[in-house]
C-alpha cells in the first residue's frame, strides 16, 4: 500500500522548519558593536604591519624612534571652533620628531588602500573635519556603529588613547617626552613605553553592551576578549 504523509504530520514538520528559519535567521541580525570590534581589530594589525614595512630607523636623525605608525581614538569635539558632534572616530597615523601632542595631521595620516582620496580616519579635531569627504565614515565609531564610549585599561596609558608601533612590530604605549630619553628605557614615573601588560580597549555601546580588545605585550598580537 502505497503511503502518504498526513495532514497532522505535515502540519509538524511545517513547525519545525518554521523553528530553524527563525533562529538561522536570528544568527545573521546585524550586531554593530561586534562589527566595531572587528573593524578596530583588523586596523589595529594594519597598522603595526604598517610600522614593520615603513622602517622608520635612521642613523642620522637622533629623533627617528619617535617617528610611529599609530592609531589614535578620540571624542571628537570642535573643527575650527564648530562643534564636531562629539562623535568617537579613530586615526591611523605616522608621528613626526617635535610634534606637540602627537596628534595627527594630513601628512602623516594613512591612506585607504582601497581608495587613495580617502585617509584611514574618521576625522581629528582641527585637521579632518568628520564630515569631509576624505574622511572615512566607518571609523566614526560612534556614528556608524553607534559607540558611545572608548576606554583604554590595562596595559595602555588611558590619557594618550593611542597605541603605536615600532620597526619590530613592538607595541608600545606611549611616545617618548624628548630626545633625550631613550624609547626602550624604563622612564621614572614608573610606567614603560614598550608594552609590559595586556592593553584593554572597551567599546561600549548606547545599551551599555561591551567589546573589549586585548593588545598583547611584545607580540602586538590583537584579538577580542
Amino acid at each position: 500500500m502505497k503511503k502518504a504523509f498526513t495532514m497532522l504530520e505535515l502540519v509538524f514538520v511545517i513547525v519545525v522548519v518554521g523553528i530553524l528559519s527563525y533562529f538561522a535567521a536570528s544568527g545573521f541580525q546585524r550586531n554593530p558593536l561586534r562589527e566595531a570590534a572587528d573593524q578596530v581589530v583588523s586596523h589595529i594589525r594594519y597598522t603595526q604591519h604598517l610600522a614593520m614595512q615603513d622602517d622608520k630607523f635612521n642613523p642620522n636623525e637622533t629623533q627617528w624612534f619617535m617617528r610611529r605608525w599609530a592609531i589614535r581614538f578620540q571624542q571628537n569635539v570642535v573643527f575650527g571652533g564648530v562643534a564636531n558632534n562629539n562623535v568617537w572616530a579613530y586615526t591611523i597615523f605616522s608621528d613626526i620628531p617635535n610634534f606637540a601632542g602627537h596628534h595627527p595631521d594630513l601628512t602623516g595620516m594613512a591612506l585607504d588602500p582601497q581608495n587613495p582620496n580617502q585617509f584611514l580616519s574618521g576625522g581629528y579635531d582641527n585637521t579632518l573635519n568628520i564630515s569631509d569627504a576624505r574622511a572615512m565614515q566607518s571609523l566614526q565609531l560612534g556614528m556608524h556603529y553607534g559607540i558611545a564610549n572608548v576606554a583604554f585599561g590595562g596595559g595602555c596609558r588611558a590619557d594618550t588613547m593611542f597605541i603605536h608601533f615600532d620597526y619590530l612590530g613592538r607595541p608600545m604605549n606611549s611616545f617618548p617626552p624628548a630626545a633625550s630619553t631613550h624609547a626602550y628605557q624604563p622612564p621614572a614615573a614608573g610606567w614603560h613605553y614598550l608594552l609590559t601588560n595586556q592593553c584593554q580597549i572597551t567599546l561600549t555601546d548606547a545599551s551599555g553592551n561591551t567589546s573589549v580588545i586585548i593588545i598583547e605585550p611584545e607580540t602586538g598580537y590583537t584579538h577580542i576578549q
